[in-house]
């Protein structure tokens, strides 16, 4: 699904209302509502609306499970860590427990060993049942990456593991991401894609030839979910089909 706003504002907007819509149908179908947040600025606006009237009292919090679709291999300290951010500009300011958010940071752990643990948190967390998020917010990067599957990289041909680490030769660092075949498991992805630079590749992503290994937002196409890009208008300009 393909939804267009006039701007960034209404885009984040319309992404609590889809935030808060899909943790109160968790809650009531399963108890829980289990999340995977992104990094960057996509999400920003979003989080601090979330922190705010009315959302922030529309969330069962208490039921809510905090993760993150990917992070760059850096302190929680660190200017760069997406969990720094989210912190900093929502889960400090609303009652979500503690315990129940996972950032994708430990001190002392190496990369590879830390990406294994957090599968088995998540196995953990889903228990017998298929992994399977109930929301997994992502950015798209004008390059046409999402989460840490970047072009060229051999994450992009993972078919069994759900949590990958791997050093980026181009940033000099490790990034740790969830694979495409765990994100195609949630019930729903949701894009947040906005600015004129993101437009070449959307456009590319959603109405060019296949080619993940380029453009790997592409792979992500759950069978059992749900795809909903929210763009603005600059990132849809280069779109030929606008609905």
């Amino acid at each position: 699904m393909l939804q267009i706003f006039e701007d960034k504002a209404q885009l984040s907007k319309a992404a609590a209302e889809l935030f808060v819509k899909t943790a109160q149908e968790a809650v009531q179908q399963n108890g829980r509502f289990t999340v995977a947040l992104t990094g960057g600025s996509s999400p920003v606006q979003l989080y601090d609306l979330l922190a705010q009237q009315p959302y922030v009292e529309q969330v069962p919090w208490e039921k809510t499970f905090v993760f993150w679709g990917d992070e760059r291999w850096v302190p929680l300290t660190d200017d760069r860590s997406n969990a720094r951010m989210a912190m900093e500009t929502f889960l400090n300011k609303v009652p979500v427990p503690a315990a129940q958010i996972y950032p994708m940071w430990e001190d002392g752990k190496e990369p590879e060993e830390f990406a294994n643990k957090y599968e088995q948190l998540l196995k953990a967390h889903f228990s017998q049942q298929i992994p399977q998020f109930d929301l997994i917010l992502l950015g798209m990067g004008d390059d046409g990456h999402t989460a840490s599957l970047f072009p060229g990289t051999a994450v992009l041909h993972e078919t069994s593991r759900l949590v990958q680490a791997y050093y980026l030769g181009p940033q000099s660092m490790y990034r740790i991401t969830l694979t495409a075949p765990l994100i195609n498991q949630a019930k729903t992805i949701c894009f947040l894609t906005f600015g004129s630079n993101k437009a070449p590749a959307l456009q590319e992503v959603l109405e060019g030839e296949r080619n993940p290994e380029k453009y790997p937002s592409q792979l992500i196409q759950p069978k059992n979910g749900e795809v909903i890009w929210l763009v603005d208008e600059s990132a849809a300009s280069k779109l030929k089909t606008k609905k």
